[in-house]
């Protein structure tokens, strides 16, 4: 599966810089929404530090995190947290979708303009959240396709309205319960659970720490010092810890190989994950993988 695995990539970042390869809107560079058809390897590794609400018009993908797969085709409507993703690319057919990228801020104004308040938040919820494609929000990306399909862009104040239409017109239908949770969370959660989310969902992703920081809303120095009154550890040290039980759990209970057990675990390749092992374990992965298999 990782044979061919690619570098981490900013998916934000990397559309941005495709406009000239893809009808994209940007408004205020955090509100970015594009239809796009995109091809790449097998498997490729990707975050975001925005969430985003994706349509898919053509074909599928497969969505891999921590907590389980999920696969996206052609009518299903998602709203994918911010964080890191592995995607699974299939190649008998294109993938074509309708993206919104848009930072929590902006779905809090939006949700606090809402007539009726959101119940009560939960506690937990999945990386990809589905949302009911029923008439109203197939409605609003069939009113979308014009826009892209249109030479002149539309007015940067109309594209605002339709990101708040998108988020009400979700916001509004109740079978959309985990996700008017997740929404209810935004605006009640405090700063120090955010940041926990955001790591024990991502740990095991190569992130760096100032992409961590852009995921849990926060400068690098900002980043550091909550993450040190939240934990009482630095951030390196805190990663490590978790990256190498993460490793160790899957080579003694899931059956994986070094290979696949230090990528799915965060480091850059199994030569530093051999190491930072043995000086943890006192064992190499190896050694533990063939002590199990006797």
């Amino acid at each position: 599966m990782y044979a061919n695995k690619l570098s981490l990539y900013n998916l934000h970042r990397d559309i941005l810089s495709r406009a000239d390869r893809t009808r994209q809107f940007n408004v205020g560079g955090s509100l970015i929404t594009t239809y796009t058809c995109r091809t790449r390897n097998k498997f490729g590794d990707n975050w975001s530090q925005y969430n985003y609400i994706a349509y898919v018009t053509k074909g599928k993908k497969i969505w891999h995190s921590n907590n389980g797969s999920f696969e996206l085709k052609e009518g299903d409507c998602v709203f994918v947290r911010k964080g890191a993703y592995i995607i699974e690319h299939f190649f008998d057919s294109r993938f074509c979708f309708i993206i919104f990228f848009m930072p929590d801020e902006f779905i809090c104004e939006v949700l606090k303009s809402k007539a009726t308040p959101l119940q009560r938040a939960g506690q937990k919820f999945d990386p990809i959240i589905r949302i009911e494609n029923n008439a109203f929000v197939q409605f609003f990306f069939q009113s979308m396709m014009p826009h892209f399909d249109a030479f002149q862009e539309p007015d940067p104040s109309l594209l605002e309205l339709k990101f708040k239409e998108l988020i009400l017109t979700i916001a509004n239908n109740p079978s959309n319960g985990e996700l008017l949770s997740f929404f209810a969370s935004l605006l009640q959660q405090p700063r120090s659970v955010s940041l926990q989310n955001v790591m024990e969902d991502n740990f095991s992703y190569n992130l760096k720490l100032e992409e961590f920081a852009r995921l849990s809303s926060r400068s690098l120095s900002a980043f550091k010092r909550d993450f040190q009154k939240t934990y009482n550890v630095s951030p390196g040290k805190w990663l490590l810890e978790k990256r190498l039980n993460h490793g160790f759990h899957l080579i003694t209970n899931v059956g994986k190989t070094v290979a696949e057990a230090a990528f799915e675990s965060g480091f850059e390749n199994p030569s530093h994950f051999s190491r930072a092992f043995r000086a943890r374990f006192g064992n190499s992965p190896l050694s533990i993988k063939q002590q199990i298999a006797v």
